[in-house]
């Protein structure tokens, strides 16, 4: 065993089957997400978002979880240019809750995803009830003014 220590993240599935009862998937290639220093960077929001299930962390007895970035960047799907916003995410914990640097590793992976705000405002929500399945998930994205125009999307996802 090396001396690795960290979280193993998928990044592409060879071949899946059942061993001893265990469902086995077999990797050609694994990425390293150390537990401690600075994090590589994510190649894509998927392998982003399975980051942010495997480093979920049981909940203690919580009504609500706020989590918000001033700092989240993603790109115009039609020109091409950066478009900067914020982003908060507002659950009710049920069994698990979202580590912070898995959060921060998984928006840098829209850094340079083409997206528009209300796709990723949906999409976000739906990988937080696929991470860590709240009973309830708002996630609102405020793209800053460009061209004379914001934009803030909110979606919702009762579970």
């Amino acid at each position: 065993m090396s001396g690795f220590r960290g979280r193993w993240i998928l990044t592409e599935v060879l071949a899946t089957g059942a061993v001893g009862g265990l469902l086995v998937v077999m990797s050609e290639q694994a990425k390293q997400v150390p537990d401690r220093g600075p994090l590589p960077r994510p190649t894509n929001p998927l392998e982003a978002r399975d980051y942010l299930k495997s480093s979920a962390f049981a909940a203690p007895l919580l009504d609500s979880v706020t989590l918000a970035t001033e700092e989240f960047t993603s790109v115009c799907p039609i020109t091409g240019q950066p478009d900067f916003g914020t982003v908060t995410i507002e659950y009710r914990p049920n069994q698990l809750c979202i580590e912070s640097r898995a959060l921060k590793y998984y928006l840098w992976a829209f850094r340079e995803e083409g997206a528009f705000c209300e796709s990723v405002a949906a999409r976000i929500a739906d990988d937080v009830v696929y991470a860590i399945a709240p009973r309830r998930v708002e996630v609102r994205v405020t793209q800053k003014v460009r061209g004379g125009i914001g934009i803030v999307a909110t979606a919702v996802r009762p579970v």
